[in-house]
């Protein structure tokens, strides 16, 4: 795979000065329809009040984070891939495979054109950048972002299952086969042993609890 140059992290670009950033605003109002907007596919699936796309996203930064790291790619990079991945459905809305077998999608590249055409150089040119490599595997980084969203549909099923909101094999079988790198595997093979309450199982079980600096020192 061809590396592309760096489009984050420190030093990626001084400030931009003296332009208007109305459109940086009204695209952030845009992206604000993300977290009112519910994944199709649950509802499909017959879970009343879904997730939303933004609760979606926020998990799959995180994943993409733990998988980058464990890959030895870079986590930062990954996580930001990952947060713009859906950032075109305020548009289109979150169109399940059901939907895509009738409707010509345009492409999720064309739609970052159009929302990004007003935004401050070089904002636009990073962001026309960051979903170009997720959507076309352009990197190790974009690989891990790619699990991150497979995995994040994963947990989220367990947890619908548990909660006997649907029937989720199909979610959870489409999930697992489309994870391709060694990391996300391997978290998806555990994610289907761990059950979802484990977490916090566990302090019931007698976690020992955090001490705040400086008790039990005698002071």
């Amino acid at each position: 795979m061809t590396q592309p140059q760096p489009t984050t992290g420190a030093g990626a670009a001084g400030p931009v000065a003296g332009q208007d950033l109305d459109a940086a605003v009204r695209l952030a109002y845009e992206w604000g329809e993300l977290k009112r907007l519910p994944r199709r596919g649950w509802l499909r699936a017959g879970v009343e009040r879904p997730e939303s796309v933004a609760d979606h996203t926020a998990r799959t930064a995180m994943l993409a984070w733990v998988i980058a790291g464990l890959e030895g790619a870079d986590q930062e990079r990954a996580a930001t891939l990952a947060l713009f991945h859906d950032s075109q459905e305020p548009r289109t809305g979150d169109l399940d495979h059901v939907e895509r077998n009738y409707l010509q999608a345009v492409s999720n590249e064309q739609i970052t054109d159009q929302q990004a055409e007003a935004l401050p150089q070089p904002l636009a040119g990073r962001l026309r950048a960051l979903v170009g490599e997720y959507e076309g595997r352009a990197s190790r980084e974009a690989e891990c972002a790619r699990d991150a969203d497979k995995l994040e549909m994963l947990l989220q099923a367990l947890e619908y299952r548990q909660q006997g909101r649907g029937s989720m094999e199909t979610f959870m079988q489409t999930a697992v086969a489309a994870l391709r790198t060694g990391s996300g595997r391997r978290l998806g093979e555990a994610a289907m042993r761990v059950p979802p309450a484990a977490w916090w199982q566990a302090f019931a079980r007698g976690v020992a609890p955090v001490r705040p600096e400086g008790s039990g020192n005698g002071q």
